[in-house]
């Protein structure tokens, strides 16, 4: 079985100096592919480097993450987009809008949002889409831009089913499965059974949201298996199933070249 992480950050401070540890552990555990999502450009030379390491096994994404948006934003987000026309991505991200911790720069965020959803039409690249208390900013903005134009994943999914029910109507685009669906209040298990497993990637969000018995813990990479194993009892289906499904629709979903599905 091969397995996808869409969406880590194992370039961040808390992995050192384990990184190599980390990334040989997750190889023999049987995942093939990390994609990392980009913070700030604080973020971006840590990214960078771990992927120049590991060229076929992570994969960068550009982007400006909606907390790190302040009223210097338009300078942050020049400083991001210059790197578009200088590497290759799978995607743009992390982007979106959080109101959990901070509502007093939600105008900005949402210039920057929509900003980078036009990153992501000129380029042909999926949107890894960050929304914490915020989904009807975030569906506001995407249908000003245009769904029909953008693909990408909800990362982190943790919404109602109302809103799922919203997401299945942008047909390109998916939800993010990590470990908050093995936490015992989530809702989680309940909700996802409206769709389809053709419908999930899997994820961990490492450093931050590690699955049960892990939780509080730094997350890391390997941890995704407790996700997929919980995914796999939710449906009822075979874990291989779930492995190779959600691999598909991750490979389907971000450019990342010359790999078989």
């Amino acid at each position: 079985m091969q397995l996808i992480d869409t969406h880590n950050h194992l370039y961040l401070e808390e992995f050192d100096p384990e990184q190599e540890q980390l990334i040989t552990v997750a190889k023999e555990s049987g995942i093939e592919k990390l994609l990392l999502p980009n913070v700030d450009t604080t973020t971006i030379d840590r990214m960078h480097e771990l992927c120049d390491r590991y060229p076929d096994f992570a994969y960068p994404m550009m982007g400006l993450h909606p907390t790190s948006v302040d009223s210097q934003y338009a300078e942050l987000l020049k400083a991001t987009e210059s790197w578009l026309g200088k590497r290759s991505y799978c995607g743009i991200g992390e982007i979106g809008i959080d109101l959990y911790w901070d509502k007093s720069y939600l105008k900005e965020q949402k210039k920057v949002f929509e900003e980078q959803l036009l990153w992501s039409i000129d380029l042909r690249l999926p949107v890894a889409i960050h929304t914490r208390e915020a989904f009807p900013e975030v569906f506001d903005i995407l249908y000003k831009v245009g769904p029909e134009k953008l693909t990408g994943v909800f990362h982190s999914f943790t919404g109602s089913a109302a809103e799922l029910e919203e997401i299945k109507k942008l047909t390109n685009f998916k939800i993010g499965i990590n470990g908050v669906i093995t936490f015992k209040n989530s809702k989680l298990s309940e909700v996802i059974q409206q769709t389809d497993l053709q419908q999930i990637v899997l994820e961990t969000d490492a450093p931050y949201l590690a699955p049960v018995p892990y939780r509080g813990k730094r997350n890391e990479p390997v941890y995704i298996w407790k996700t997929a194993e919980k995914i796999a009892q939710v449906y009822g289906l075979p874990l291989e199933t779930v492995v190779e499904t959600t691999r598909k629709n991750a490979l389907h979903l971000f450019k990342i070249e010359n790999q078989p599905i």
